[in-house]
């Protein structure tokens, strides 16, 4: 038995991904019974894509390089209306949680599977709230990632969130230039000033560490 795969052995009866696995892997802090099952989801999501074609709604913490799934959505708006894509950003509207969306929208993706820290999401006011007592993480809202250029952008009193891949909070910035961990900023209503939030750290994750 070679050292790597001993390695492999013991953090299997540990309980932990072993380091050879994450190195091939999407990122994950969770302990190796979760990440099993996030594994299996993941398998899922993607096999159900290639059976039946792109879901009306995306688990973006599927995805193992969610940038590029990002920049996905922005070239085939530029490419449909045909506009320079350098030119096109993306709107983020929050969606009602009653809604059934199981239409593809005309532009842009719905999204789900994040997760708020330091905050929770009001369903009833659609905006930011104090967290609940004790409770450290909360689901946040369905988002749909609509893609609109620089200059239509809708300007909105918002808080400016962080999302991140893991709740490390912190990533090696990669050759392609993007970070291995912080994804983009999302913009969150809020009818309270935006350095309320910054003081409480909110934060979004796609994948929590249990």
């Amino acid at each position: 038995m070679s050292a790597e795969i001993e390695n492999v052995a013991n953090s299997i009866y540990n309980g932990k991904v072993p380091t050879m696995w994450a190195a091939k892997s999407f990122p994950s802090l969770k302990p190796l019974s979760s990440y099993v099952v996030d594994l299996i989801q993941h398998l899922n999501m993607f096999s159900t894509w290639m059976e039946k074609g792109p879901p009306p709604k995306f688990w973006i913490s599927g995805f193992f390089f969610t940038h590029a799934f990002l920049t996905a959505v922005l070239q085939n708006y530029a490419r449909k209306y045909k506009i320079p894509i350098d030119t096109v950003t993306y709107e983020f509207v929050c969606m009602p949680k009653e809604g059934s969306y199981d239409q593809i929208p005309e532009d842009g993706v719905y999204v789900y599977g994040m997760f708020v820290e330091g905050a929770r999401w009001d369903d009833k006011r659609m905006m930011l709230a104090e967290s609940e007592p004790k409770v450290l993480f909360s689901a946040a809202p369905m988002i749909w990632l609509k893609p609109v250029e620089m200059s239509k952008k809708k300007v909105s009193h918002c808080y400016v969130c962080p999302l991140y891949r893991t709740t490390e909070r912190r990533g090696v910035l990669a050759t392609t230039g993007h970070s291995s961990n912080f994804v983009t900023n999302v913009e969150m209503p809020t009818d309270m000033p935006p350095d309320h939030w910054v003081r409480r750290g909110v934060a979004m994750f796609l994948s929590l560490s249990d």
